[in-house]
């Protein structure tokens, strides 16, 4: 069965440009133009990604973003590939964490964008074959679907880039990670930021671990070297 793209944009030649594309690429394509039909449609059709652009009449990008990754649907949420016309842009929604799997500033290839949605969809693909990983007999649990984690049945709270951080870390106990290894796991663009924002994720990881279990340390400082988790 082709995989469900559904596009949101309001601009029709580049919706048919992508439409074309991602037909010829074997997926099963459909677009919307305003921001306010993507909940209400998805509702009815549930689809595997969503590129979304973030100026949409009705409802903006960001807003149904946010509505997608709160959960309240009560169904899996789709990967989210969200698009801008505004590099500056891209600083913007990284900072507000929203969950969104990919970032793409216009203009751009369509080329580009199906080869962003074939690695999106395959990581998703990935993660939701894999078995648990070894922090789930420490009670520990993550939902990809949800970008959802518990620790002994408690609900951790993260954003994305922290749930992402704890994904990595504890996919592999023991292991040594480095803040540039750590960095390309939060930001996937490969945007240049300072270790200082690696170390500001991992503090607040932490203190939300500690608030949910006082008496545990996941995730240890390496000196020199990084972070790694062990239960």
């Amino acid at each position: 069965m082709a995989e469900r793209i559904l596009i949101v944009e309001d601009e029709t030649k580049i919706a048919g440009v992508l439409l074309d594309y991602l037909a010829q690429s074997g997926y099963e394509t459909h677009h919307l133009t305003r921001g306010d039909e993507v909940e209400p449609w998805l509702a009815e059709h549930p689809v595997d990604l969503v590129l979304l652009d973030l100026m949409l009449p009705g409802k903006s990008g960001l807003d149904v973003c946010k509505a997608l990754r709160s959960g309240a649907r009560g169904k899996p949420s789709p990967a989210v590939i969200m698009v801008t016309a505004r590099v500056e842009e891209i600083d913007r929604l990284l900072g507000l964490e929203l969950g969104a799997d990919d970032y793409i500033c216009k203009p751009f290839s369509p080329r580009e964008v199906v080869a962003r949605v074939k690695a999106v969809l395959r990581r998703g693909a990935h993660a939701a074959t894999a078995t648990a990983g070894p922090g789930d007999a420490h009670g520990l649990h993550l939902d990809d679907a949800a970008w959802r984690a518990t620790l002994d049945g408690h609900d951790l709270g993260l954003t994305a880039v922290e749930y992402q951080l704890l994904k990595v870390l504890s996919a592999r106990p023991g292991r040594i990670f480095s803040r540039e290894q750590l960095m390309d796991a939060m930001y996937r663009d490969e945007r240049v930021v300072s270790d200082r924002t690696v170390d500001s994720h991992i503090k607040k990881l932490r203190r939300k671990i500690q608030e949910c279990a006082p008496e545990r340390e996941l995730i240890h400082s390496v000196y020199g070297l990084g972070y790694k988790f062990e239960p």
